[in-house]
C-alpha cells in the first residue's frame, strides 16, 4: 500500500498504525490527520477513492472528502456553543422561547442545554420520514416539535441518532435566520479554510468518494466490546427506540446519492476531509500555526468537555457520556483521554480535540464497518497518537 502525505517526527507509529488497517484491518480507502499545539504534525492518505471501486479505480487524493455520518454531529454542536459565545443563545432558557412551536406534547420545558446533552426524550418520531421530508426544513422540523417525548425530559438520556439533525436545525434557523449548513460554511468553515460542508455543493461532488461495507479479520490488538445480549435484541426488535430511532428516515438513504450529500442533515450527512475535520477541533483549543485565531473562547472550551448526560444510554443500552453535543471520552467510545471531547461516525470516521495534550485528531474512511462508537481501525490510530505525545 502506498501511503501519501506527511508526518512530522516523532509521529511515525501514526503512519505505522494507518498501514496495518490497509494490512490487517480490512481498509480499502482512508485518510488520517493529527494536530498538536495548532501545528499539522500528522496528513495520511492511502487507497481506493471509491470502497466499491475495482482493482484500478481512482486512487484517494489529497483531496478527497467523504460523508462522515455522526463525526459530522461534532462540527455541528459548535454552532449553538458559538451562538452562546456571541450571546444568541441561553443554554438554560426553553427551547420554546427560541422555537415556540416546540413546546407541543408536553416538551414546553425542554431547555436548550437538555437538548444538546441528547436529554430531550424524541429520538424516534411515531412517523418516520420519508427522505423528502427529512431533507426539508420545515416539514422535518414541525415532526420532531410535533413529536411526544419517549421519556420525561431531563430525567435520562438517548442518543439522537437522526433526529438531532432537526432539533439542532429548527433551533438554529430560529436564531439566526440562516440554515445551520449555511452558518457553518460562513462562520466555521470559511474563516477557518476547511473542506468541509453540510450541505454539499454540487461544485465540490466530484471529490467525494463512496461508501461500501467491509469485512475484516478479528483484530487482537483492537479494542472489544461484545454487544450485550440486551443490545442484540434491541437491533433485532422494530419496536425498540434502538431500531427506531437509527431508522426515523424509512427506507433508508443511499448515502452515495448525490441528494443525500446535498442534503443539510447536521447529525449524519456532513462530507469532509480528515484534515479539515482535524484542523476544526485545533482550532477550538487555542489558535493555529499559521495564525488562524481560536474558535472558542476558553470559557466555550470548558463547556464543550463538561459533562452533561452519563450512564446507561436510552437508545444505545451502553454507557455513553455526552457533552452539549459533543460524546466524551468513556469504554464505549475511547477517545485520546478524560478531557477529549469529539463524536465518531457509524461505520468508523472519528474526529475529536484533546484539551490536556494539545491534540486534534480525524480519521475518515470509506469502508463501512459494523460499529456505531468504536472502530478497531480509528482506535489503532487513537492509540499510535497516545504513543507519539511528546514525553
Amino acid at each position: 500500500m502506498d501511503v501519501q502525505g506527511t508526518v512530522a517526527p516523532g509521529w511515525e507509529p501514526v503512519r505505522d498504525a494507518f498501514l496495518r488497517n490497509f494490512e490487517q484491518r480490512g481498509e480499502k480507502g482512508a485518510a488520517v490527520a493529527v494536530h498538536h499545539d495548532g501545528v499539522k504534525v500528522v496528513d495520511l492518505w492511502a487507497g481506493a477513492k471509491d470502497a466499491d471501486a475495482a482493482a484500478g479505480g481512482a486512487p484517494w487524493t489529497a483531496g478527497t472528502a467523504q460523508v462522515v455520518r455522526s463525526a459530522t454531529k461534532g462540527v455541528a454542536a459548535a454552532v449553538p456553543l458559538l451562538l452562546h459565545q456571541r450571546g444568541r443563545i441561553d443554554l438554560d432558557a426553553p427551547v420554546a422561547t427560541y422555537w415556540p412551536g416546540f413546546k407541543a406534547a408536553g416538551k414546553d420545558r425542554v431547555t436548550v442545554r437538555q437538548l444538546l446533552a441528547h436529554q430531550a426524550g424524541v429520538p424516534v418520531l411515531d412517523r418516520p420520514l420519508a427522505l423528502a421530508e427529512a431533507t426539508d426544513l420545515e416539514a422535518s422540523t414541525a415532526a420532531v416539535a410535533a413529536q411526544a417525548p419517549a421519556w420525561e425530559p431531563g430525567t435520562a438520556h438517548g442518543y439522537h441518532a437522526h433526529t438531532f439533525s432537526w432539533l439542532l436545525s429548527g433551533l438554529v434557523h430560529r436564531v439566526t435566520g440562516r440554515t445551520i449548513g449555511r452558518w457553518i460554511a460562513e462562520e466555521i468553515a470559511a474563516p477557518l479554510a476547511l473542506d468541509l460542508w453540510v450541505g454539499l455543493p454540487g461544485t465540490e461532488e466530484h471529490r467525494v468518494g463512496r461508501l461500501g461495507p467491509v469485512e475484516a479479520p478479528e483484530d487482537t490488538g483492537a479494542l472489544r466490546l461484545r454487544p450485550k445480549r440486551a443490545v442484540t435484541e434491541a437491533w433485532q426488535d422494530p419496536a425498540s427506540l434502538t431500531r427506531r430511532a437509527f431508522e426515523v428516515i424509512t427506507p433508508k438513504p443511499d448515502e452515495n446519492d448525490p441528494a443525500y450529500r446535498a442534503a443539510e442533515l447536521p447529525g449524519s450527512a456532513g462530507v469532509a476531509t480528515a484534515r479539515s475535520l482535524s484542523r476544526f477541533y485545533a482550532a477550538t483549543l487555542g489558535p493555529l500555526a499559521d495564525g488562524t485565531p481560536r474558535l472558542f473562547a476558553p470559557a466555550t472550551l470548558a463547556l464543550a468537555r463538561t459533562e452533561e448526560s452519563a450512564g446507561t444510554d436510552r437508545v444505545l443500552l451502553v454507557g455513553t457520556r455526552f457533552a452539549l453535543g459533543h460524546m466524551l471520552h468513556g469504554p464505549a467510545s475511547p477517545l485520546l483521554g478524560p478531557t477529549s471531547f469529539g463524536h465518531p461516525g457509524r461505520g468508523g470516521s472519528l474526529a475529536f480535540a484533546d484539551p490536556e495534550s494539545g491534540t486534534a485528531f480525524a480519521y475518515v474512511t470509506n469502508g463501512m464497518r459494523k460499529t456505531v462508537t468504536s472502530d478497531p481501525r480509528a482506535q489503532a490510530l487513537v492509540r499510535a497518537v497516545r504513543a507519539s505525545l511528546p514525553a
